[in-house]
């Protein structure tokens, strides 16, 4: 199989059918990617195929907790090489996407990736979390993270961000969990868990979907 029909497959599999134009459009984000990453570390992942499983199709099985829909704000904290974000803008243009990550560099290749792609309706922020400007408290649809350590952690620095009724969706291991007592605190009430093993692996993973109450 070869590297494209691996990623359209495993879309596919996921419920996203993609488009020639946004195979073709994913690959040219994938060779940036690779460019980049022997320049600044972007990804430990050098494997192409993994990076197509673990990072795209990963990323990409976000929408599972989610419809997306034109006029939906996601926010993506901890963007580093732009997953999930970017590949669920692909596939979902209609969609609006803003990414953080305080790393300059970082932010630096996402901006290139906007440029390049010509993607609409994408901002990129090189600032922590917490640092972003008051006026995006509580305007955002949905918030994703791959970057913190635990979730606990993703949620607080998220929560501000969410509309109510928001939902936070976090893609991470089977093994992880937490507790009633930490949702509580951090101001979100559990939606659902949905676990999966990622096309064409053995992969498991469990999207985490949190709702902020209003």
């Amino acid at each position: 199989m070869t590297p494209r029909e691996l990623l359209q497959s495993g879309a596919k599999e996921l419920g996203i059918p993609l488009t020639i134009e946004q195979v073709n459009t994913l690959f040219i984000y994938l060779t940036e990617l690779k460019k980049w990453n022997e320049k600044i570390n972007l990804t430990a992942i050098k494997d192409e195929q993994d990076i197509i499983i673990k990072h795209v199709l990963d990323s990409l099985s976000h929408v599972k907790a989610f419809a997306p829909a034109p006029g939906l704000r996601l926010l993506d904290m901890g963007s580093g090489a732009g997953f999930p974000a970017l590949p669920i803008k692909i596939a979902f243009p209609e969609i609006s996407v803003s990414m953080v990550d305080s790393v300059k560099k970082k932010a630096s290749f996402l901006r290139h990736i906007v440029r390049t792609l010509r993607l609409t309706s994408a901002e990129v922020f090189d600032v922590r979390t917490q640092e972003l400007p008051d006026a995006l408290h509580a305007t955002f649809d949905i918030v994703t993270a791959r970057a913190f350590a635990d979730m606990h952690a993703a949620i607080i620095a998220g929560v501000p961000f969410l509309k109510p009724g928001g939902m936070m969706v976090l893609s991470r291991g089977p093994e992880e969990l937490i507790t009633l007592p930490e949702m509580t605190r951090a101001g979100v009430v559990m939606e659902k868990r949905i676990d999966l093993t990622l096309p064409h692996s053995d992969y498991k993973r469990s999207i985490w979907v949190f709702r902020k109450p209003g």
